[in-house]
């Protein structure tokens, strides 16, 4: 049995990257067999397990939040008893409902925080999936993505303006989060059976306003641990989309004539951190 002090982490951290890169790779390829078949390996693994629990209780900076069964922390003895019992299948619990003031503004904007076992369990899923998106999503999308920041929209944005002067759009998505449709999001993640199951019981979980139930019909928690990573699979393609209208745009050059096709795609850009968005021409 293991001991929570004895983990080697460097070496249980070498195990799952080398399972992350090999289904990168594998999505890059377009070989979804091997996707599914490492994804499920991967939610197996003991090593992915470790790490998912250790993110939750120990490295993320909401650790100490309780969800709806009030536990706050788990002993080292509780972690493992958790990495034991982790499975797809499991019954999932509400998420508690909690008011937050957005910067700047009176206005407060609702979290929805699941258990510690779910977000243990969410976070195990978002390892698997992680990988076969990032070899999917679009080159101009920031938020929410490993290795990538605020900076890195800036320095696209400044990229996309810099030659001369262009007209930008500034805009958000209003409540993008609470507005996402589920089976149409289960349809676009197109992964295997009981994954699927999975993430459709946490989307239909429900949310506990102190004590008060209400059914989530739409939208994914913000506060669950693979919302943001759904909220981008939601969103993927809209730089696609954009680009696809592209040449039915009225664009003209200074001596009134029209932009060719290739010139037009050439003079758009779309750059979108989560569900912000600017557009330049």
């Amino acid at each position: 049995m293991y001991e929570w002090r004895d983990i080697n982490w460097r070496q249980l951290e070498r195990n799952v990257f080398k399972l992350l890169h090999r289904i990168y790779r594998a999505s890059h390829r377009g070989d979804v067999k091997l996707v599914r078949r490492l994804q499920k390996l991967l939610i197996k693994s003991w090593s992915a397990r470790a790490t998912s629990v250790r993110r939750v209780t120990q490295d993320n900076q909401g650790k100490k939040t309780a969800g709806v069964d009030g536990v706050k922390a788990l002993t080292p003895k509780q972690r493992l008893t958790l990495i034991e019992k982790m499975k797809l299948g499991s019954k999932v619990k509400p998420t508690r409902r909690v008011w937050i003031p957005k910067p700047g503004q009176k206005e407060k904007r609702p979290l929805g925080i699941p258990t510690m076992r779910d977000r243990a369990l969410q976070a195990l899923i978002k390892l698997g999936l992680e990988p076969e998106w990032e070899a999917r999503f679009e080159a101009n999308s920031y938020g929410f993505r490993p290795g990538r920041s605020c900076h890195d929209a800036i320095g696209a944005i400044f990229s996309a303006v810099k030659h001369k002067s262009k007209y930008v759009l500034d805009a958000d998505i209003s409540k993008c989060f609470d507005r996402i449709n589920h089976e149409k999001l289960l349809r676009k993640l197109n992964t295997y059976p009981t994954l699927r199951r999975q993430i459709r019981a946490w989307l239909k979980a429900g949310v506990m306003d102190g004590k008060e139930m209400f059914p989530t019909m739409e939208g994914t928690p913000q506060g669950g641990v693979i919302s943001p990573l759904l909220a981008n699979i939601a969103l993927h393609g809209i730089e696609e989309l954009v680009m696809g209208l592209a040449p039915s745009f009225d664009m003209k050059r200074p001596d009134n004539t029209q932009l060719g096709v290739r010139d037009k795609l050439k003079s758009i850009s779309l750059i979108r951190y989560a569900d912000d968005f600017l557009g330049a021409t």
